[in-house]
């Protein structure tokens, strides 16, 4: 806390984490995607698979009628309501149900004549309001309001929707990365509306509790530099949420022993590019890279850490999944975003 007793943004955001729902409202949080196969499904019910390993109520209330083999073998271990006729939710057997959490896969799908609502989204503000957790999934292409935009980008066109106003309601929203040859544009979108919502959700919480905050809410990220990291994609995003929050923007390597004279000479490159983007550079020592990537973020006072994975060999082999399983399920206050490499 900073002299006068006045919370700092890192308190203020640590303490709207562990919020209890608004007025008896479920908690809603929503995983944003900006292109299509970027994995956003797997990355939702993943969540959902955790959750039921650590004893959760979990139910899956929506799937794509569609799904590839990593999703349906996530299905397989989880509790799934059958979708009525027409793909609609069966929102009167999960208010039945009453599950802690509702899994909702593709927000925008509109529901057939005689239906208790016009559209799925409009299903999940009844979930909420009967108190139901929901975690739901949406692409950028979706959202009413920049629907137009994207399709100047894309040349594609899609006529369901679901109002911004309603992913500015979400309490927590999580930007699904993709590959670097993903159009830049899209990134920049899907990254400004999960930004607007964090400065809502911040907004509610100062004005529930009567809290006058002076100045803009400081944001301090983290690149996770590797020699196999997409560094490109890290600076790009890092960028637009700097001049959103001012951030400040770090980049950190764990230096290792035997590390390949390729692998140093890769790390070196992307460190010199974070340089010319603005980023002061740390190096970090410690014999398990999660616990010196955590020490330091705790020190420094992070707020967002980057984290890149799919590596396969050497010191990337370090942050193979459960690496980064750890590393998330440690962040408590932090905002991890992992770029796929």
């Amino acid at each position: 806390m900073v002299s006068g007793g006045r919370k700092t943004p890192e308190e203020l955001l640590r303490e709207i984490e562990g919020e209890e729902p608004r007025g008896g409202r479920g908690y809603l949080k929503i995983f944003l995607g900006y292109a299509s196969g970027v994995g956003k499904s797997f990355r939702m019910l993943d969540e959902a698979r955790r959750r039921r390993e650590r004893g959760q109520d979990v139910v899956v209330g929506a799937v794509q009628p569609v799904a590839p083999a990593d999703v349906e073998a996530l299905l397989a271990k989880l509790e799934v309501i059958p979708l009525r006729e027409g793909n609609a939710i069966d929102v009167e057997r999960l208010l039945l149900r009453r599950p802690a959490v509702c899994f909702i896969d593709g927000l925008a799908y509109s529901n057939p004549p005689g239906s208790r609502h016009a559209t799925r989204w409009q299903d999940v503000t009844d979930l909420l309001q009967a108190g139901i957790k929901v975690v739901a999934s949406i692409n950028v292409q979706y959202v009413e309001e920049l629907r137009a935009e994207v399709e100047s980008i894309t040349g594609k066109r899609v006529s369901d929707t679901v109002p911004i106003a309603f992913l500015q309601s979400a309490d927590e929203i999580e930007v699904v990365d993709a590959p670097p040859e993903t159009p830049t544009r899209l990134r920049e979108i899907a990254l400004l509306l999960a930004a607007d919502v964090v400065d809502r959700q911040l907004q509610r919480y100062l004005e529930t509790h009567g809290i006058q905050q002076g100045g803009v809410a400081h944001e301090r990220i983290l690149l996770c530099v590797t020699p196999r990291s997409n560094i490109r994609a890290m600076i790009e995003t890092g960028r637009i949420v700097a001049e959103k929050f001012h951030a400040e923007l770090i980049a950190a390597y764990v230096d290792q022993p035997d590390v390949p004279e390729a692998d140093r000479s890769a790390l070196a490159e992307k460190l010199d590019q974070a340089r010319a983007a603005g980023a002061s550079v740390e190096e970090l020592h410690g014999s398990d890279p999660v616990d010196a990537i955590l020490e330091f973020a705790r020190r420094r006072g992070i707020t967002q850490l980057f984290i890149g994975h799919t590596q396969r060999s050497g010191l990337a082999a370090r942050w193979r999944r459960a690496p980064v399983d750890r590393l998330i399920e440690r962040s408590r206050g932090m905002d991890v975003r992992i770029f796929p490499q």
